[in-house]
């Protein structure tokens, strides 16, 4: 595995991310990733700090005659996501990620790459380690928990900063460079449970529905990318009453940030209304391949009948139908786009994950917005529908927005270096997504805040990947940038 980053530029970049593609580092387990972190400023004869939640700041001093240039912050997150295909062994708390190489392409074997934001990382510990590198006083901000919760942001503690001119290392395109973000927040919505006894007669049965790419709720939400736990949904929905079909368990996605790829429903009904209704999957699985054929095509809805407990209690039938309305009723997609900046997503919200336990269902959902106002509005409409059918509400406070600053010096350093170094101007974006950089803003008046990074695809899924020669520009911009700030 460590042949996929053979001979890879830069070395020590890539040495980095290969050796923290082995150490376990889902989001609130950073234990040890965070302790390798710790070990390269000892090593390295640098002071670092840690706050209450464990997130690390380490300073590096400037290089000769250097001294009197600003501080720059380089930050990224320690976390990543731990998705798998189903078919794939994999214990995120020991096993290494798998990398795989294939062409200018880095991947991982059936799970999560990492390289969001583990790109971000191995590129700070490679400026840390660097002896040969021209530039000013450097802090390095390595948070935790940025994916489920932004909380290594959120709670940063108010001394471990004293730069403020910051470069976010987390975004995912090449030759863009991103100056305002999503504000976020998430709506949790739980049904009580009530059961009853499965009915002589019965027959027990899962419905699927898969083969979905999934995908970053908010990167990603404008594609047209198909939802699992909403289209198993819908077929239940459409089918319930025609077959007498009574739920019994619903499961689907994963994190608050995924689209969902798979979504299971563990149903009761009669026997012999069975192959009417593996007849009636079959039909929705065209129709769905017909829908999505341009963007999930390889979805499919299929009934399987053997090797489910056949005594297991069901919903009772006013739980599953306020279950089945509330999970069809709840919006999922773009809601507005941009006024401001053309092409961008400003509204959207994710209907991420549903589970079911002894005590409830519960639905998590994840809405964003550029626009505060507009991101409240969004939650409460969900809120609504949750009221409607008699769900328990819960919502976070969220994270605010970063609203973007066009007139902002050290874009302006940014834009001329690109330039300089590949002939054209970065596309100067905002992102349908939730960077650390809003809530640091906010947390630190006056941070003066970019974002950038290599071409990442499929973030947050097994389809993960991560360009090599972005890698490589990604650093000489980065390297550029720290030599010429404050110039």
């Amino acid at each position: 595995m460590k042949d996929a980053i053979q001979g890879l530029e830069p070395q020590l970049l890539w040495e980095h991310f290969y050796q923290i593609s082995q150490i376990p580092r889902c989001s609130k387990h950073e234990e040890k990733v965070r302790q390798y972190i710790i070990e390269a400023a000892e090593r390295n004869g640098l002071e670092y700090k840690l706050d209450t939640v464990q997130s690390v700041a380490v300073k590096k001093a400037a290089t000769p005659g250097m001294e009197d240039k600003p501080i720059v912050v380089l930050q990224s997150h320690l976390d990543m996501v731990c998705e798998k295909n189903k078919d794939t062994v994999h214990d995120f708390s020991k096993d290494p990620i798998r990398l795989v190489r294939d062409g200018d392409w880095i991947s991982a074997d059936g799970t999560t790459l990492g390289a969001d934001n583990g790109i971000g990382v191995a590129a700070a510990l490679a400026v840390m380690e660097s002896k040969n590198l021209q530039h000013g006083p450097l802090e390095f901000l390595f948070t935790i928990d940025e994916e489920t919760g932004l909380t290594g942001a959120t709670e940063l503690g108010e001394d471990m900063l004293e730069g403020r001119i910051l470069l976010n290392m987390d975004s995912e395109e090449d030759g863009a460079v991103y100056i305002g973000c999503a504000g976020g927040k998430d709506t949790e919505l739980f049904l009580k449970m009530e059961s009853e006894p499965v009915p002589g007669g019965y027959k027990v049965v899962r419905v699927r529905v898969g083969g979905l790419q999934g995908g970053h709720s908010g990167l990603q939400i404008s594609e047209g990318l198909g939802n699992a736990v909403k289209l198993l949904g819908r077929f239940l929905w459409k089918h319930a009453d025609a077959f007498s079909l009574r739920l019994m368990h619903i499961d689907g996605g994963s994190k608050h940030n995924a689209i969902p790829r798979e979504c299971d429903a563990i149903v009761a009904l009669p026997a012999d209304q069975v192959e009417a209704l593996i007849a009636a999957a079959q039909e929705y699985d065209a129709i769905y391949k017909e829908e999505l054929k341009l963007s999930d095509a390889g979805v499919f809805v299929r009934v399987d009948q053997d090797g489910f407990d056949q005594g297991g209690p069901m919903f009772s039938s006013n739980l599953q139908s306020r279950c089945l309305n509330m999970l069809y009723a709840i919006p999922h997609g773009v809601q507005a786009m941009s006024q401001a900046v053309p092409g961008l997503v400003e509204t959207s919200t994710n209907m991420a994950v549903i589970k079911t336990n002894e005590e409830h269902v519960s639905f998590l959902t994840s809405q964003r917005s550029s626009v505060n106002s507009a991101l409240t509005d969004l939650a409460d409409m969900v809120a609504a529908v949750g009221n409607l059918a008699g769900a328990e509400v819960h919502q976070g406070n969220g994270y605010p927005a970063w609203q973007p600053n066009p007139d902002s010096p050290t874009l302006k350093v940014a834009e001329k270096i690109h330039e300089e170094l590949f002939g054209k101007k970065p596309e100067v974006k905002a992102i349908h997504a939730g960077l650390e950089c809003g809530i640091i803003g906010d947390k630190f008046p006056g941070m003066d805040m970019i974002s950038f990074g290599p071409t990442i695809l499929g973030a947050h899924s097994p389809d993960e990947r991560v360009q090599i020669s972005t890698v490589e520009k990604f650093w000489r911009f980065l390297l550029a940038i720290l030599k010429n700030i404050g110039n």
